[in-house]
C-alpha cells in the first residue's frame, strides 16, 4: 500500500469491519472466581444445576390459603378461615393446610402442603387468636412463587460473549456457581516514540514533553477488559521503533503505537506496521477529526494501531477504535452505547467528509440536558480533562448551531 493513500479517508465503522475480518477473538479459557468475575466475558455458558426457586415461595406477607376458601370473600361478606401453626422463615412447614385453614407466612417463606395461594396481610382482619376474615378473593397461584419459576434445571444461565454484572454475580451464587469459564483479557502492548517524551516523573527541559498518552490510554483499556503492557519510548529510529514493537507483538494479542503516524519522513510508524507481518497496514487516515492520520493494520493475526501523538487525538480515536476490537478480542457482542441528549449551548462549525468529535460539558438544568462544547488543540489534554462526554457531527453535516437536540456519548 502507498503511502499517498492516506489521503483515501475512510469512516471508522468502515475500519473496524477490515479489522474484524481480518482477526479472531482470542481463544484462551481461564477458570474465574464468581465472587471475583465482574468485567470478565463468558467463554462456556454456566449450567444451572437446580430449579430456582427449589421449593414454592411466597412473594407476600399474609397467609397460606386454599384459593377455593376464599371464593366470593368481601368487606360486608368475609370468608372465615381458622389459623394454624405459622411458617417459620428457613424452616419447612410442618402442618399442611386443610380445608378453611390459613398459615401466617412471610415473604420467601415455604408454602405449606394443601395451600395454594396466599392471601396479602391487608387483605384480611385478624378477628381473635385462632381466627382470621379474608376481605378479597384470591386466585390459584396468587403471590405464590412456583418452583423453578426463575430459572430452571439445566438451562443455560449466562450466554458465551456476556461480560458479566453485579446482578449476574448474584445469579450465580444464588445457584451455588462459584466458578465460571471466562475468556482471558487480551494483551495489549502499549509503546510511543519521540526524542521529546520523557517519563512524567522527570522534569522536562526545553523542547521536551512529559509522557502522559502511555497512562491515559493503558488506564482507558484496562477499564474496558484488557491487560496492558507499557514498552516504554522508542527513540525516533526507525530501527529502534522495530525492534520495540517486534518485542511487543510477540508477547501480545494486540499492539498499539502512539505518534509516528504522520505524514512526515521523520515518522517510521507505517513502515514498521509493514515489516511486522501480513498483511500490514490496512489503511492510513479516518474521516475522522481529531485523527485523521491514524494508522490501522494487521500483522500476524493481530490489530496494529498507530494513533497520533497528540493526547485528545489519541484518546478520542481509541475510545471509537481500539475498544472495539478489545471487545471483538475478548469475544463480546457490539455494544449498543449508551447516550443521554442535550441541546447545544454554542454553534459547533465542522466540514463535510469527515466526522468531528467534539468534548462537551454536560449539565442537567431544569428544562433537560445541555451541552457546552469543550474547544481546543488536540495536544491541548485539558480539553478532555474538563469534559464528561463526546458528541459526533456527521460526516455531511457543516456544523451545529446552538440550540440542537444532540446525542451525548458520556465518559
Amino acid at each position: 500500500m502507498a503511502k499517498n493513500e492516506f489521503f483515501t479517508t475512510k469512516t471508522v465503522g468502515d475500519v473496524l469491519q477490515l479489522v474484524f475480518n481480518a482477526i479472531h477473538p482470542i481463544e484462551r479459557v481461564r477458570a474465574c472466581s464468581t465472587y471475583q468475575a465482574l468485567d470478565e466475558v463468558i467463554a462456556t455458558p454456566p449450567i444451572a444445576p437446580l430449579d430456582l426457586p427449589e421449593f414454592r415461595r411466597s412473594s407476600m406477607d399474609g397467609y397460606a390459603v386454599r384459593a377455593a376458601d376464599t371464593f366470593g370473600a368481601s368487606a360486608s361478606l368475609p370468608a372465615y378461615l381458622n389459623l394454624i401453626q405459622g411458617v417459620r422463615m428457613g424452616h419447612a412447614p410442618t402442618q399442611a393446610v386443610e380445608a378453611t385453614q390459613a398459615a401466617p407466612i412471610h415473604t420467601g417463606g415455604m408454602i405449606p402442603a394443601g395451600a395454594d395461594a396466599v392471601v396479602m396481610m391487608e387483605k384480611t382482619q385478624q378477628v381473635d387468636a385462632t381466627q382470621i376474615e379474608v376481605l378479597s378473593p384470591v386466585a390459584q397461584g396468587e403471590n405464590v412463587i412456583q418452583v423453578g419459576e426463575d430459572i430452571t434445571r439445566g438451562q443455560a444461565v449466562l450466554p458465551t460473549g456476556h461480560r458479566i454484572r453485579p446482578q449476574d454475580i448474584g445469579g450465580l451464587l444464588s445457584l451455588g456457581i462459584e466458578s465460571v469459564q471466562v475468556r482471558d483479557r487480551p494483551k495489549l502492548a502499549l509503546m510511543g516514540s519521540g526524542d521529546e517524551i520523557i517519563h512524567p516523573s522527570h522534569t522536562p527541559h526545553e523542547g521536551q514533553i512529559r509522557d502522559i498518552n502511555t497512562y491515559a490510554l493503558s488506564a482507558l483499556f484496562q477499564q474496558h477488559g484488557a491487560q496492558t503492557v507499557a514498552l516504554g519510548i522508542a527513540e525516533d529510529d526507525a530501527d529502534a521503533l522495530f525492534e520495540m514493537a517486534q518485542a511487543g507483538i510477540a508477547h501480545a494479542d494486540m499492539l498499539v503505537i502512539t505518534a509516528g503516524s504522520s505524514i512526515s519522513t521523520r515518522d517510521h510508524t507505517y513502515s514498521t506496521i509493514q515489516k511486522l507481518g501480513m498483511p500490514g497496514v490496512l489503511q492510513h487516515g479516518l474521516a475522522v477529526k481529531p485523527g485523521k492520520p491514524t494508522l490501522i493494520g494487521v500483522c500476524q493475526g493481530k490489530p496494529v494501531i498507530g494513533l497520533p501523538g497528540n493526547p485528545v487525538s489519541a484518546m478520542l480515536v481509541a475510545r471509537q477504535l481500539i475498544l472495539p476490537v478489545i471487545r471483538f478480542l475478548r469475544g463480546e457482542p457490539p455494544t449498543v452505547p449508551v447516550t443521554l441528549h442535550a441541546h447545544l449551548t454554542q454553534n459547533v462549525a465542522s466540514s463535510t467528509g469527515r466526522e468531528d468529535t467534539v468534548p462537551v460539558v454536560v449539565t442537567a438544568t431544569p428544562t433537560g440536558y445541555v451541552a457546552e462544547p469543550v474547544f481546543g488543540k488536540s495536544n491541548l489534554i485539558f480539553t478532555l480533562v474538563r469534559a464528561n462526554g463526546v458528541i459526533h457531527i456527521p460526516l455531511d453535516s457543516n456544523g451545529l448551531k446552538a440550540g440542537t437536540l444532540v446525542e451525548v456519548y458520556p465518559f
